[in-house]
């Protein structure tokens, strides 16, 4: 029998812990769980003698590695996993992994309802414009990103994607346009929507440089990761280009600076892209079943430290 953490700082729903316990305690194996902790400390003592781990926002560090020491597997409920030090993980045998498309939908409708409130001048009872026409540029055609273009083309509206990783026929073949680099994205679209995880290679490119290419009257929404962004360039742009609008679902660090752009720039109060009752249930679930299939077969599908 495996004992199984769930260890949220914010707690998943109820309905999702039951549907976690049923699967893990179905299988046998023994459920904990440690909700709305306040302390490192309280986590450091919780993992102690536990054989896997779900989390959802939570870090995994070398620390907490160090305390767990029967850990096993450690499964983030979500797409994102650059909360986890992987190299660690690795260094200590642990599996990481994490539950791709879980959450994808539910991003992708706050991507579009975003837009619909940032063309319609967030609802200040001034004229706006339409979706339908306008052309949206997905930067990473991924779970969320082909989600992104399903419901984007239910507006009208007309999609281009550009991913380094999805070979172009991939994307043509979803009915998306595929564009040949990040650049030419950039200057093609009235709208990007970005996809992209934060890595040693993303962070910080979008950019004052590739930002400054975009068309007049652009929206830049950004429901990836905060990293990604160089906010002092994004600021200047800003600063320069009246007609530029940045939505984004992950505050930024320089958030007091971006709101003095009134009318041109929001940000949701946390990151709300996977906080639906249905993602949020889908994913711990997700995580659930992959720690079952490591512990009865040795199932590391979705492993993400290989």
């Amino acid at each position: 029998m495996a004992k199984v953490l769930i260890a949220t700082e914010k707690p998943f729903a109820p309905a999702a812990v039951a549907g976690i316990r049923e699967v893990i305690e179905g299988a046998g194996n023994e459920l904990l769980l440690l909700e709305k902790y306040t302390e490192k400390s309280q986590i450091l003592e919780a993992v102690a003698d536990v054989d896997a781990i779900i989390i959802r926002s939570d870090k995994i560090d070398a620390e907490v590695l160090d305390a767990a020491k029967q850990l096993k597997i450690v499964v983030r409920a979500g797409a994102g996993y650059d909360n986890v030090d992987l190299a660690a993980a690795t260094a200590h045998n642990v599996v990481v992994e994490n539950t791709p498309g879980q959450n994808a939908n539910a991003v992708a409708e706050l991507v579009l309802g975003l837009l619909v409130f940032a063309v319609r001048n967030f609802y200040n009872g001034k004229a706006g414009t339409e979706l339908m026409g306008k052309t949206l540029g997905i930067l990473a055609f991924g779970n969320v990103g082909r989600n992104v273009a399903r419901i984007a083309k239910g507006f009208g509206m007309n999609v281009i994607a550009y991913d380094a990783f999805c070979p172009a026929e991939a994307i043509e073949a979803a009915g998306v346009k595929a564009m040949g680099s990040q650049a030419e994205l950039f200057k093609e679209a009235d709208i990007v929507s970005l996809h992209i995880p934060a890595t040693a290679e993303t962070k910080q490119s979008i950019n004052y440089e590739l930002c400054s290419t975009m068309k007049q009257g652009a929206i830049l929404i950004n429901t990836a990761r905060k990293e990604v962004i160089d906010e002092a360039g994004l600021l200047a742009l800003l600063a320069e280009r009246k007609d530029i609008k940045y939505i984004t679902d992950i505050k930024p660090d320089a958030d007091a600076d971006f709101a003095a752009f009134e009318g041109r720039y929001f940000s949701t109060p946390k990151k709300m892209g996977a906080q639906t009752a249905e993602a949020n249930t889908n994913a711990g679930i997700a995580a659930a079943n992959q720690i079952n299939a490591y512990f009865a077969e040795g199932c590391t599908k979705f492993q993400v430290n290989k």
